[in-house]
């Protein structure tokens, strides 16, 4: 299993342009998922799982058991995100952009995002989207999450990114990140990813274009995470919307 080191070098934001962004909007395109390589180091994803401790960066936790969403917890940050959890997500969004007014052309929908992720949120906030999507999540033993999209209001962007704070096989066994791909007129499509720590997997939030023989037609897909079989696997979540 290829996992993170402590020799990635320049911050977090330069890895994320670093990337090939034109193999991953090649994947995105083809499979509605993406992984990218590393953009954390060991040292980096301790420091932001550890966060999770701290109750007063969060706005909300959830406990997924009690809601029916599967097994585990979550928080959501607060709008004061830490340095870090903001330059990632402020680095992704202008790499995102291309892709999903791509999608939104193909499809003849709607392309509402402006070119800065502030006037995005600005326009969520307007809409009544007001508070923070930007999500931790810890999974222990036996838990797991359901399918669901992470839709949050008619202020949507259909990409979203997730990042792996543990290293699979060593700090957990089982946990793999899960989609599901509604097909036209056929049964539905799965797909596992095992999440390398520190690396990043950009997916769908809620649907994507899939070529048809009368152009392009709407993907619905859904993500979710498989049991987690030993372990604590943690993750950091990148919503680039917000939440009413």
């Amino acid at each position: 299993m290829t996992q993170t080191t402590t020799r990635l070098t320049g911050r977090p934001a330069d890895r994320v342009a670093e990337e090939d962004w034109r193999a991953l909007a090649d994947e995105l395109d083809e499979h509605g998922h993406a992984l990218t390589g590393p953009l954390l180091t060991s040292d980096e994803c301790r420091d932001i799982a550890a966060l999770y401790d701290e109750t007063g960066r969060f706005r909300t936790t959830v406990d997924m058991a009690r809601h029916r969403f599967g097994s585990g917890q979550y928080r959501y940050f607060t709008h004061e995100l830490p340095d870090v959890v903001g330059e990632l997500r402020e680095a992704f969004y202008p790499r995102l952009l291309p892709v999903a007014r791509d999608w939104a052309e193909k499809l003849g929908q709607p392309a509402p995002w402006p070119d800065a992720l502030e006037e995005w949120i600005a326009l969520c906030h307007a809409a009544g989207q007001a508070k923070s999507a930007q999500i931790l999540l810890r999974y222990g033993p036996g838990d797991w999450n359901a399918l669901h999209r992470d839709v949050f209001g008619d202020m949507l962007f259909p990409l979203q990114v997730v990042i792996g704070l543990d290293a699979p096989g060593a700090d957990f066994t089982g946990g793999e990140f899960i989609m599901t791909e509604q097909r036209p007129r056929a049964q539905s499509r799965a797909s596992s990813t095992t999440l390398p720590q520190g690396h990043g997997l950009i997916f769908t939030t809620r649907d994507r274009p899939v070529a048809s023989r009368r152009g392009w037609s709407t993907g619905p897909m859904r993500h979710g995470v498989s049991t987690v079989r030993s372990g604590l696997r943690r993750t950091l979540g990148l919503v680039f919307h917000d939440a009413a």
